[in-house]
Formats: structure tokens, sequence, C-alpha cells
């Protein structure tokens, strides 16, 4: 690795010209950033112009890195110092990897200050980056959080509905404590009050507005509609679908098999959108809350909170992105009712269903932004600009059609074939979840379902056999022994 490798990766790299040994915290706050954040690297012998100037007594420079870090920093985070040589000059690399005992503070000067990144800068965390920080050290997550609201004072008409009508199953009293909406004393969770009926969290809403034009001042008016929606968290996902559908428009266009429906947005891509601001917004920042603004030619979702890991999400792959979730209860609610398929696809799901719309081009690639507050997708308008009299359906787009309608119908038969198990609720319930989680072209075997579904080695035996016997999973070769798909039941 070469000192010129790290320059221009700004979040997770830092430099220094020299040790400013009477200015600890100048160095200091940069590896309180990375132990707070995703972890980074601190070189010392880079000018701020970029230059490399070397160190004259790197030995020394690096007994004092290790020694200042012992005495000025709380934990002790972390570090690797390695010694590197290039174009005959010695230079001092301290390696961060993210902590796991956060917040890391800086302690010298009377000061006791934790630091995180924002963009090439580390900067003290503020109060809810604080809290973020002292949740992730502890461990836990906002949504996991026991809340002052009492179970026996909020209903659950919304969620129970849902989830009867996505699964197939009753949403019982006792399923509560195990899925994480209520504590042992019988006390909401954060996730819990934020799926109530009338959630008590003011904060969680969505404002859907639909601006005249491209911009939202355009000078002739303001916005051709627009609506708050409180309540449920189900409550804001059904109805910021609703608000897209009320404000775009669907075209369709004859084939020789039928027709090829053309929609503004892709419905599933909208939907993935909206499940994921709701998901994976930061909670802890108040006076903010999910945004959908729709403009002639695009559709803006804003939701509060950044990545969970602090990158910016335009600097990644976004068809190679870990899954990392922020309300991970929340999430797993979410996904045994079927609003998410597999971990860590949405992105690549939501240019999927992009690119297999009829009026696709390049330029309309969806696009993804963040910053350490805030995160904004921005789906283009397929239809903007395109006369009916030009729009020509590609063979191979009407073949995806067809397949996309075919794999509904099978995802749908599997669905209904699996709330038709002769088995107990538990049992039809794991079964689900799988199957949300697999998807129709998943491979898994035993060890696979323990992950996915949580529960031991024998229990994922039984479901096997449970499957099996029902015709709804078939054995596949070519990946090892004693590993499965789902099956189309009538097949």
């Amino acid at each position: 690795m070469r000192i010129s490798d790290y320059i221009g990766e700004a979040t997770e790299y830092d430099k220094k010209e020299m040790l400013e040994e009477r200015k600890p915290k100048s160095w200091l706050k940069s590896i309180s950033a990375f132990a707070n954040g995703i972890g980074g690297a601190l070189i010392f012998g880079v000018s701020d112009d970029e230059e490399l100037v070397g160190l004259k007594d790197a030995k020394d420079v690096s007994e004092k890195i290790s020694e200042t870090v012992k005495t000025k920093m709380d934990p002790v985070p972390q570090i690797i110092l390695e010694n590197h040589s290039e174009n005959d000059r010695d230079f001092i690399i301290v390696k961060v990897p993210a902590g796991q005992e956060t917040p890391y503070y800086y302690i010298g000067d009377g000061n006791r200050i934790a630091y995180v990144r924002i963009g090439n800068e580390s900067v003290p965390a503020d109060a809810t980056a604080l809290k973020r920080l002292v949740l992730r050290g502890s461990g836990s997550t906002y949504d996991s959080l026991s809340s002052r609201y009492p179970l026996d004072r909020y209903a659950f008409t919304k969620l129970r509905s849902v989830y009867r009508q996505r699964t197939g199953l009753e949403l019982e009293d006792s399923d509560f404590l195990s899925f994480g909406l209520v504590d042992e004393d019988g006390m909401l969770t954060n996730a819990g009050a934020l799926l109530a009926d009338e959630s008590p969290m003011r904060f969680s809403r969505i404002f859907c507005t639909r601006w005249y034009g491209l911009s939202k001042a355009s000078g002739v008016m303001e916005a051709l509609d627009d609506k708050e929606i409180s309540g449920s968290l189900i409550t804001l996902l059904q109805g910021g679908e609703e608000f897209v559908r009320n404000n775009t428009k669907k075209r369709w266009k004859k084939t020789g098999s039928g027709r090829v429906e053309m929609p503004e947005y892709p419905e599933r891509a909208v939907l993935e959108c909206i499940v994921n601001g709701l998901i994976h917004r930061d909670y802890m920042i108040l006076g903010s809350e999910v945004h959908i603004d729709i403009f002639d030619d695009r559709m803006e979702i804003y939701s509060p909170g950044g990545m969970m890991d602090g990158s910016l999400v335009q600097n990644l792959d976004t068809d190679n992105i870990s899954s990392k979730r922020r309300n991970p209860v929340i999430a797993d609610v979410f996904s045994r009712m079927n609003y998410m398929e597999r971990r860590g696809s949405g992105f690549k799901k939501i240019k999927e269903d992009y690119h297999n719309a009829v009026n696709y081009r390049p330029e309309l690639e969806p696009k993804f932004y963040s910053d350490i507050s805030s995160f904004i997708v921005t789906l283009y308008n397929l239809n903007y600009n395109v006369p009916v009299e030009k729009v020509s359906v590609a063979p191979e787009k009407v073949a995806i059609n067809e397949e996309n309608m075919l794999i509904e119908a099978q995802k749908l038969s599997i669905q209904k074939a699996i709330n038709r198990l002769d088995a107990k609720k538990n049992i039809k319930a794991n079964a689900m979840r799988l199957f949300n989680q697999m998807g129709i072209d998943g491979i898994f075997g035993r060890s696979d379902i323990m992950e996915a579904v949580g529960i031991s080695i024998t229990a994922a035996g039984n479901l096997i056999t449970k499957l099996k016997d029902a015709g709804l999973i078939q054995a596949v070769s070519g990946y090892g022994k004693g590993k499965y798909k789902f099956a189309n039941p009538q097949q």
C-alpha cells in the first residue's frame, strides 16, 4: 500500500506533517472520530498540501503516539501503528478500526469530547450524535429501548389487520413480546410505540407534496397537492403509497400477448424507497420527518439520518452494500409482513426495477445521496417528455414484464400454500419468514434457516421436513449437500 492510495479517501483518511506533542487534540480528535465511526487511517509525514515530507525520527514518533493515546483517550481505542517507507522517507500510519465501546473521548486540557467525522473533518459530536454513540456502545438500538407508554393503553388494529392480510396469520398478544414490541413490564418499546394506531411519537410523520413544475419555487403556484400523514408506521406507509398513486399517472400499450404497463415510477421501487425511509430513518433526530416531494420530472424521498456507519452512499457501490439496520426491531416486523425480501438488496432492487421499465434510459438511473443527517433518493419520471406515439416496447421488455407477472403469481401461490400448511402457528410463521428472506431463487440449508429465522438446528430440520412433505421446497444440486429452494406448489 502506497501513501498515495490513502489520499482522496476524505472520510477515512487524515494527515499530519508532524506529531504536535503540545497540541495532542489536533490529531487525537481524528482518532476519536475514526473509532466512533467506520474507522480510518491517520498518516504522519504528509503536509496539508499532500506533499510526502516524511518524519525525522519515525520510531520516536511511534512511541509517543502510543503513549499519548493511552493517557489522553477514554476508553482507549484499538490502534495499529505501521512504519512505512516510501521515496526514501519514513512515515507512520495509524490505522483505527471502528470501535465497539463508543463513545471514545479525548480527555486532555480539562475537556471530555467525543468527535465524529463529517466529510474530511473531525468535529465534536452534538447531543444527538452522542446519544447514538452511547446506544451503540451499549449494544442497544433506539427502537429496542423501553418507552414510557404502557401496552394496555394503545390499540394495534392496523398492524394486526395488515399482518393477517400479508401473512395469513393472527398477531397474538404473545407476539408483541417475542417481536420486541413490548418489554417484560408491559411497556411498549419505541418500536411498539411507532407501530401503535395512534402513535404517541409525534415526530413520526410523512409530509407529501406534489409541486407545480420542476422546483419548489416555480413562480406560478407552489403546490398542486399536499398531505401530512401521522399515526402508525403502517399508516404512514400506506398513506405515502396512496399519495404517490393519486399524483402520478400510468400509461399502457398493447402487445401481441396482452399489454405492457408504463407507470411514471416503478411501483416496487417507490414502495422500497418509502419502506426504507421509515425503517432506516434516525428517530433520534427530532423536528424532522420523512418527505415525499413529487415534481414534473422526478420524485425525491427524504429521510432523517444518513448511513448508519457514517459513510456517504454516493461514494459507495450500491450493488454491494452490506445490510446494517439502524432499527432492527422495526425491520424484523416489516420483514415478517413481506415488505422486505432480502437483507441488503434494497438499492439493487430499486435500480433493477428501473432497468426493466419500458422507457428507461441511463440518464434516468435512480440517485442516492446522504450526509450525516439526511438520506435522499431521487427517482426520475420515466414518461417525462416522452411522447406516447414514440414509445416502442422492445421484445425483451415484454418478456421481463411477463416474467415479473409470473414471479408475482408464484410468490402469491407459495404464500397461500404456506398459510394452508397443516402445522402449528409458529411453524407456519417461520416458513413465511424464511420465504420472505429467501424468495423464489434463494438457496438454503439448515444453517441458513437458523440464521434467517433465528431458530435451533433441530427446528430448522423439522421445518425442512414439513416443507418437503408439503411440496413447497425442492432439493438443488451444485451447492453442497442438503440445499433447497422454494417450489411452486402447482408444479
